[in-house]
């Protein structure tokens, strides 16, 4: 559908901390699919596809549980590319017994798992986006039961589960900030993200080409919310993908303009937002 590819920006990666790497592999391989691309003795680098890495795991020195009412990771979210694929994760995660929350959005359907450290994943998949409904430039989504039963009717019953299918990418990410008038300064102003839908004072979801969201930033954590500590499992950090090194430079450039800090490691530039989430800008 081209919502995650030029010119658009979007997040294609995300990094997690989590408190004992092997139980977490053990976790991300048998249950929801994934393949290891690489891995040292504390980190993990996870593929769909057997070349992509759009989950990586880190475990910390000294890791620490996940803290509430801190900023962070809501949820990151798993796309996979077919309905049919989401029909053949549920009949799987039935097999396997595993726990879940779904929700049906209007634009998507959607799966919520939480891993071994209380990280929270969503595994979905896109309406068509002519279905989708615009008004003033705002996309109507919505928290609606999902229909399992039509759902399950996609299920092919000629194929085994083989794991996550080589289209998975990450869809978008969901995060906790501690207020939303500076936030949206951020990714509007600096980033260049459009709001696409505001739910009351609490949330926004922004996207850019007409996106339903490819990040999505709330305060139900409570407004002056604090980071949690840097061993915390949660979010280390996610990727967002700009079109080209130009737009990469303007971004840096008006990120400065509204007082944000733009470093640059190893041809990354990085830099985070008013609630401490990091963010690596890559071309």
């Amino acid at each position: 559908m081209g919502f995650h590819s030029k010119p658009n920006t979007f997040v294609n990666h995300v990094r997690i901390k989590v408190s004992n790497l092997e139980r977490s592999l053990t976790y991300y391989q048998e249950m929801i699919g994934f393949s290891i691309l690489e891995q040292t003795e504390t980190t993990a680098k996870l593929t769909a596809d057997g070349k992509t890495n759009i989950l990586s795991l880190e475990q910390p020195a000294e890791p620490s549980p996940k803290q509430p009412n801190t900023t962070g990771l809501y949820h990151f979210a798993i796309l996979l590319p077919h309905r049919s694929d989401l029909a053949n994760i549920v009949q799987h995660f039935i097999e396997k017994n595993v726990r879940l929350g779904s929700s049906d959005h209007l634009v998507s359907e959607a799966l919520y798992l939480t891993d071994p450290d209380g990280n929270v994943m969503e595994v979905y998949t896109d309406r068509d986006p002519a279905s989708w409904q615009w008004n003033n430039g705002e996309v109507a989504m919505t928290v609606d039961p999902l229909d399992f039963r039509d759902l399950l009717s996609e299920v092919k019953q000629e194929e085994s589960w083989q794991g996550l299918p080589a289209g998975t990418i990450m869809g978008h990410i969901h995060l906790h900030v501690s207020e939303l008038q500076q936030t949206e300064e951020f990714y509007t102003k600096g980033l260049g993200f459009e709001v696409v839908n505001r739910f009351g004072d609490q949330a926004l979801f922004i996207s850019t080409g007409s996106y339903h969201h490819h990040i999505a930033l709330n305060t139900w954590m409570g407004i002056g919310a604090p980071a949690p500590a840097k061993n915390s499992v949660g979010l280390e950090f996610y990727t967002l993908i700009l079109p080209n090194e130009k737009s990469r430079e303007k971004v840096a450039e008006n990120l400065e303009k509204i007082g944000a800090s733009v470093t640059e490691e190893k041809g990354t530039f990085i830099t985070s937002d008013p609630s401490g989430n990091r963010i690596h800008l890559k071309v």
